[in-house]
């Protein structure tokens, strides 16, 4: 981009000062930047785009998600783009990288309109030292970000102004119409759930990721809500990353450098590690604020419940300071079941993980979303299908060959489905299960408290449930055991059973049958 004022890799300082100077944010109680993302909050995954080319012809899954866009309407909002951003008084612009293995990692170059946006890329993304950036001269990937640029959606076949396009041939993303940081992130996942796959046999994941005082990795997959965030930033362990990683044939690595958590009802006590990285440097999104103008409301949802805090990774005490780890022992698929039918914890095998992982389970309960009344039903593939490129199998299969490899070595990993919701009925009639209780189950699995207990499997779903583990009542591991009328129980059951049955149908015909067979049966 040619451009008379472009303002490169400044400090954060400086971006906070711009920020203010230019009346778009202020400074919280507790040194971190506040600032409004404006009308959109969240992502918008019915706007995001790929450009159908003749690389992703006939290898992206075309569908709802990855939804198809055309080369020429991709080169007119990238020239009105150029356009809009020439006329501006500064750009802001942003060397960078993703994927702390130096093997695998991709240069990116950000372009955007507000100091914050360039805050929220320098958080986020990796950071070159000195004699990095004198390798980022040729940019990999480049992003223009300027939310002051609108499609015409009967110019440009858009649904609406606002919209994110991915264009693999060029090697560039476009957004525009949105001022909401996560598209920058979320893009260059999508990216990388691409190129890490089909190109470089890395296994690309939606899942936080830490390491034990032994070495051991464990990874943690979960939609929101499940607890992926919490239960991973573990004080006796070292958090590698909270959101997105590589698997590599070598080790498991962040392909980030940053964490972007949501803060709705935020604490101390129950988030401590989190709470404390909201200081000088951390960006606190669409927050609600005290009557001082300057103290976060963490419980205040006015504007979204999606609030949310981006902060470098280095912003948490306990962490791999070289963002890797070793290959994983204990994988955790977290599921917040509101229908309370679930076991809280159960020992998946590999046929039953990439049945679990293909159909990424959690339930929406009534007020986090507008017009939600009773626990729904949510199936994400791979726990990220708005961030998949490739069919879900794709991904399963990846998955299902390092479980085996890892078996046949003499190392399998242990792979758990655990249910971070409700127990003694569905919510609204049972209760949550305490968050004591869950941190109690994970750390008996990674402890090995687990390997040499009785199991029993549960005939409808096959889930081996541990029978008793160390400071959880017994009474709690059989969920049919905690309902006041297993006769109701049965009805949920069956109800939810046949919820994975639906949804695993569009999936079926590209699975393998023993994964489709791993599913629970009516």
């Amino acid at each position: 981009m040619q451009h008379s004022n472009l303002q490169e890799n400044l400090k954060v300082a400086a971006l906070v000062e711009a920020t203010i100077r230019d009346g778009q944010g202020k400074i919280s109680d507790t040194g971190a930047l506040i600032i409004n993302t404006g009308k959109f909050t969240g992502r918008s995954p019915k706007d995001r785009y790929i450009v159908e080319d003749e690389i992703t012809r006939e290898t992206v899954d075309w569908g709802d998600i990855n939804i198809p866009i055309t080369q020429d309407t991709f080169r007119q909002l990238k020239e009105k783009t150029m356009a809009y951003a020439a006329d501006l008084p500064e750009v802001y612009v942003r060397d960078a990288y993703a994927c702390a293995s130096q093997k695998y990692r991709i240069n990116i170059r950000v372009f955007t309109e507000f100091p914050w946006q360039n805050m929220f890329a320098y958080n986020m993304f990796l950071r070159p030292d000195g004699e990095t950036n004198k390798q980022l001269q040729t940019d990999e990937w480049t992003i223009y970000a300027f939310p002051g640029v609108l499609a015409d959606p009967a110019v440009h076949g858009t649904r609406q102004e606002n919209y994110s396009i991915i264009n693999f041939t060029e090697k560039t993303i476009l957004i525009g119409g949105t001022a909401y940081t996560g598209e920058i992130k979320k893009g260059i996942f999508s990216v990388l759930n691409y190129v890490l796959p089909t190109q470089r046999e890395v296994l690309s994941m939606h899942c936080s990721a830490n390491v034990g005082t032994k070495g051991d990795t464990a990874l943690f997959f979960g939609l929101s809500g499940t607890g992926k965030t919490t239960l991973s930033n573990d004080p006796d362990r070292r958090l590698i990353g909270d959101d997105e990683h590589g698997w590599s044939k070598a080790n498991v690595f962040n392909l980030e450098g940053g964490c972007y958590a949501k803060v709705i009802d935020l604490s101390e006590a129950k988030e401590p590690q989190i709470y404390r990285a909201i200081k000088f440097g951390a960006l606190l999104e669409n927050i609600g604020l005290q009557q001082d103008g300057h103290t976060p409301d963490y419980h205040d949802a006015s504007i979204t419940q999606n609030t949310r805090v981006s902060y470098p990774i280095y912003h948490i005490d306990n962490i791999m300071y070289n963002s890797r780890g070793d290959l994983p022992k204990n994988i955790f698929f977290l599921t917040c079941d509101a229908f309370g039918v679930l076991p809280p914890i159960s020992k998946l095998t590999p046929e039953q993980a990439m049945y679990h992982f293909i159909s990424g389970y959690t339930a929406k309960i009534a007020g986090t979303e507008a017009g939600i009344t009773e626990p729904q039903a949510t199936f994400s593939a791979c726990f990220g299908a708005p961030f998949i490129p490739l069919h879900p199998t794709v991904y399963a299969d990846m998955l299902g060959k390092k479980l085996k490899d890892s078996a046949e070595e003499g190392q399998p990993i242990n792979v758990w489905l655990v249910n971070t919701g409700w127990t003694g009925g569905g919510y609204g009639e049972g209760s949550r299960i305490e968050l004591s209780f869950t941190r109690a189950m994970i750390k008996a699995a990674l402890d090995g408290a687990l390997d040499h207990v009785e199991y029993t499997t549960d005939d409808r779903f096959g889930l081996a449930r541990p029978v008793k583990c160390p400071d959880v009542p017994n009474a709690l591991l059989n969920p049919r055991d905690t309902w006041k009328n297993e006769e109701e129980y049965d009805v949920a059951a069956n109800k939810l059973a046949a919820l994975f049955q639906k949804n695993f149908s569009k999936f079926a015909a590209e699975a393998e049958p023993l994964v489709v067979e791993a599913g629970p049966a009516v």
